[in-house]
């Protein structure tokens, strides 16, 4: 009895055993058109996304109707559907019955949503539109490094100096600035431990990504005096100190806008980045 028993085990393990392969194929299968048509959909939408905040399609103006759109982007209507979802969730167009789908008014746009702040940045921003990213800046990120200093925690402090240790070594290049340069200001906000701060989080980082690829050619290095600056603003906060921590950061946003600026001089005028 117990021969034929196992006998039968091993049976129904056999006849189970092909059926969770199966079963996993077909999910698979299953998986790939949606995750294609989403890829399809997302891509769609930051195209369009870009090409609206660069003016190709300006605000007020109708987009083409559905079949040319379609047929310009070789998608199905389906896609070009959940893409329009997309910028209608960020305010950026309005669909009206028999009248077509809008570009809004740009003063409607979520310009808290990191992606349509990644498509102003992907499309050649101006100095105008930088300016108001460090305006945003200048009113977070020294109360920040007041806060955090004031709090003076152990385990923050620990995370802004190795941020900082690394902004050191790759300064020429050789290793990721930008990351250690972002690992340093997220550093600050998020040791503020204040959960509005850290909701803006997505919308800094795409911001300081922009800023910092704009400000040192291309994040190949970064200035001497900046990485000065960014020491004593981690002088500060360790030393305890809120309102030299504060005034230090304020000095450093003002002087990396001026670097900004000058770029964005220099790029319009065909000028190489001073080193």
């Amino acid at each position: 009895m117990a021969r034929i028993s196992k006998k039968l085990t091993s049976a129904a393990r056999r006849a189970r055993g092909p059926v969770r392969p199966a079963a996993e194929r077909a999910e698979r299968r299953d998986r790939a058109p949606q995750t294609f048509e989403r890829n399809i959909r997302v891509s769609l939408a930051g195209r369009l996304g870009r090409e609206i905040v660069s003016g190709v399609y300006a605000p007020g103006s109708l987009l083409p109707n559905a079949a040319d759109m379609c047929a310009r982007f070789k998608v199905s209507r389906t896609a070009l559907r959940e893409a329009y979802s997309v910028l209608i969730a960020k305010a950026m167009i309005v669909a009206r019955p028999k009248i077509g789908t809008r570009v809004r008014p740009k003063a409607d746009w979520n310009m808290l949503d990191p992606e349509v702040l990644s498509w102003h940045l992907q499309s050649t921003p101006t100095e105008s539109f930088v300016a108001e990213l460090f305006v945003l800046r200048q009113m977070i990120e020294p109360e920040a490094a007041s806060l955090v200093a004031a709090m003076h925690s152990p385990a923050t402090i620990e995370r802004i100096a190795e941020a900082y240790r690394r902004m050191d070594e790759f300064k020429d290049g050789a290793g990721d600035l930008i990351g250690a340069d972002l690992d340093f200001h997220m550093g600050i906000l998020e040791g503020t431990g204040n959960h509005f701060l850290t909701a803006l989080g997505g919308l800094i980082r795409t911001s300081l990504e922009c800023v910092f690829e704009l400000s040192w050619e291309g994040a190949s290095k970064i200035q001497d005096d900046r990485l000065h600056q960014h020491r004593a603003i981690l002088e500060a906060i360790s030393d305890g100190s809120p309102e030299l921590a504060r005034t230090r950061m304020t000095e450093l946003l003002r002087d990396s806008i001026d670097d900004v600026r000058q770029y964005l001089k220099q790029r319009a005028a065909g000028e190489p980045a001073a080193r």
